[in-house]
């Protein structure tokens, strides 16, 4: 039996519904759902989505993850998109801030909807960050002054692209490029436009397709001392004029 045969079977139990019962809620023969929780036949897509809506569990989740091994009450629930986000909870029975360190964050990526990822992550509090879910990412690059390498995001967990406001600042985890932290605005139904403070660098597009989180900025936690006199975007700044001078002779010997 695979993973996931394993898991609709035991979410099947916990909710002590018969398997007839359960195929014409799903809207297909109980010939059919026998298949699958057997695991002789895999489900389609669609099957997969309707699954994920009747249980409450994202489709990462019931492919990947043995539901029998973690404590499913400890997993925050979103109606909306329909999935379960894994968190950690203090015992007041509090959301705790998990922080991403620089050196998970390319494992992010595959690990964000693995509640073993997860609860591996150190954990912090902020009693002045309530209502909602709310998680820390590591800083990288200069495009985004003032925080710089060594700074931390502390985002609020975004349910809908309903939610998204033009001209904020969020994180997003993208299959493209993981996590990044840009200014959003939204460009038509289908994608956003990701927008870097420092105008050194250019904006560009993002397929909604290609986003898997959205966190909104919350606060941030520089670990360095800002150095004005140092500023890496002074230097971009330099560097910008001299693009725009080396553009401007290449116009005028045209």
């Amino acid at each position: 039996m695979s993973l996931f045969s394993d898991n609709i079977r035991f979410l099947r139990i916990q909710k002590n519904i018969s398997q007839e019962k359960l195929a014409t809620s799903l809207l297909i023969a109980r010939a059919r759902y026998v298949k699958y929780e057997s695991g002789t036949s895999e489900a389609p897509y669609d099957i997969l989505k309707r699954i994920s809506k009747y249980y409450h569990v994202s489709i990462d989740l019931l492919l990947n993850v043995d539901l029998r091994k973690i404590d499913m009450d400890g997993m925050l629930k979103l109606e909306d998109n329909r999935i379960l986000l894994p968190i950690t909870i203090d015992m007041g029975g509090e959301n705790t801030i998990e922080i991403i360190p620089q050196k998970a964050k390319a494992g992010y990526l595959n690990g964000y909807s693995d509640p073993e990822f997860i609860e591996g992550l150190q954990q912090i509090s902020l009693p002045f960050l309530k209502n909602g879910k709310f998680r820390a990412f590591p800083v990288s690059g200069d495009s985004m002054p003032p925080h710089r390498d060594g700074s931390f995001i502390i985002g609020k967990y975004v349910e809908g692209l309903g939610e998204v406001r033009d001209g904020r600042t969020y994180i997003l985890l993208t299959k493209s490029e993981g996590i990044v932290y840009k200014r959003l605005n939204r460009n038509g139904k289908n994608s956003l436009m990701l927008i870097s403070d420092n105008s050194f660098y250019e904006p560009y597009a993002v397929m909604v397709s290609d986003i898997l989180e959205i966190w909104e900025y919350a606060c941030s936690i520089a670990t360095k001392e800002f150095e004005p006199d140092d500023s890496p975007e002074t230097i971009r700044d330099v560097l910008q004029g001299m693009r725009k001078e080396i553009a401007a002779l290449r116009n005028s010997n045209k």
